[in-house]
């Protein structure tokens, strides 16, 4: 959520960020109109109680003096003013719930050095790292090499839950755990992250603090009879651990680590991205959430997104950073760095963490403040996400990049003490 008081003084500047994200629909302009009645409204409610309380103590003085007549002409006048105060306070209370509303639709503005562009033509690269892989041989797609190694299951998983739905078997099913287990344990040993496994739901008050609320409903699952959501990532609990909190001094930076698995409504166009297991509506990821104070937020998204590129260069996948654009940024972020890996079967490059820096946004959401020294008065703190790393697309990226012409797939050295000692990942022996 944006700060009210900003955008009153900086209206151009709102309304300039608002063209750069295209976001025709976000009613700022309503936000403001329903904020200047809001004030308008409060001061004359403040007018009526304080006529109401001289009025109260005139009345008293008049009774006492015996002025029978004007102290009951005034007791009838504070009659009136008392229903004008009750009938504004119910405009008053539609007005604000209609203008918390409207700022909750309203999406963050962008950091002065995003780059400015319509979509995601516009991301940048920034950096790429390692070569992509000469295999000499025609690589195939992951679903071929996972049905061929006996550790993909699409058709079982569609028969279970439908489609976008798959199931990991044998090797493939601890691959996956391989993965999610040494990225926690790299973050947590080397990267200062403390582990937290959170609830895989949660109420819709955190959902709106992180911004997944209002404006992602129909992308989320939640359960019909309570107030109760699944988790689209393991950012939502995460932050909300501090929800309505104020972090005492000397406490930040906070950086927690969990893995979750994540379920979304995924939905693509037809024939886009329906074979395999890019695009699915239950995933594992590990998520890294950062609470900072101010001044150390673009420098904490540097620290947040080179921990999960030393995932990547240790497991020996080439990557590249983007610099996402504005026609591309996420409702929440203010800056975005997205890491794709690239699929050597796919022929594409696959986004596998986005790693974003909210400024307070979320944190005015969930009223998260930090008191910055001892008897200061309390601020509201900046948070950062990034994920450290999704599936199951780094897989993906392990079976199509290091696939060989035998079909087996060579496990990455760092996953092979999480294997059991696992090098290779061999074919069913037929007879």
């Amino acid at each position: 959520m944006l700060d009210i008081r900003w955008m009153r003084e900086n209206r151009a500047a709102l309304a300039d960020a608002m063209r750069k994200l295209n976001a025709v629909d976000a009613p700022w302009e309503r936000a403001l109109e329903l904020d200047e009645q809001r004030r308008d409204i409060l001061t004359q409610v403040e007018a009526l109680r304080a006529e109401r309380n001289s009025g109260s103590k005139r009345m008293g003085e008049l009774f006492r003096e015996k002025k029978s007549d004007e102290a009951n002409a005034l007791k009838q006048r504070m009659s009136t003013v008392g229903d004008e105060i009750a009938a504004l306070d119910e405009t008053l209370r539609v007005v604000e719930a209609d203008f918390e509303d409207a700022m909750l639709r309203i999406p963050n503005t962008p950091e002065a050095d995003v780059p400015v562009a319509d979509d995601e033509s516009g991301n940048v690269p920034l950096a790429e790292w390692g070569d992509k892989p000469v295999l000499g041989f025609t690589p195939l797609p992951h679903w071929e090499i996972g049905e061929r190694l006996g550790i993909l299951d699409m058709e079982r998983g569609a028969k279970v839950a439908g489609s976008r739905f798959y199931v990991l078997r044998g090797a493939g099913a601890r691959l996956q755990r391989a993965l999610t287990d040494w990225f926690v344990d790299v973050h947590v040993a080397e990267h200062n992250y403390e582990e937290i496994y959170p609830p895989f739901m949660v109420r819709e008050a955190c959902m709106v603090g992180t911004g997944n609320l209002p404006k992602f409903g129909e992308n989320l699952y939640r359960d019909a009879e309570e107030d109760y959501w699944l988790i689209p990532t393991a950012e939502v609990p995460l932050t909300n651990l501090y929800r309505d909190e104020i972090i005492e001094p000397g406490r930040l930076p906070i950086n927690l680590v969990g893995q979750t698995p994540c379920f979304r409504r995924e939905r693509v166009s037809a024939g886009k991205d329906v074979r395999g297991i890019k695009r699915v509506h239950q995933f594992q990821k590990v998520e890294m959430v950062k609470f900072v104070e101010p001044a150390h937020g673009r420098e904490e998204l540097e620290r947040l997104t080179t921990d999960a590129e030393v995932l990547l260069q240790r497991l020996g996948l080439p990557y590249r950073r983007l610099m996402i654009a504005t026609g591309d940024l996420s409702f929440v972020a203010a800056i975005k760095y997205d890491l794709e890996v690239w699929a050597a079967g796919c022929e594409e490059w696959l986004e596998v963490s986005s790693c974003s820096y909210f400024r307070d946004f979320q944190a005015r959401r969930a009223n998260i403040r930090y008191r910055p020294s001892e008897g200061a008065r309390p601020e509201y703190v900046h948070t950062l996400n990034g994920s450290g790393l999704a599936l199951p697309r780094v897989m993906i990226a392990i079976l199509e990049n290091f696939q060989q012409a035998d079909g087996s797939v060579v496990v990455p050295e760092v996953l092979r003490p999480y294997m059991g000692g696992m090098a290779v990942l061999q074919p069913p022996v037929t007879a």
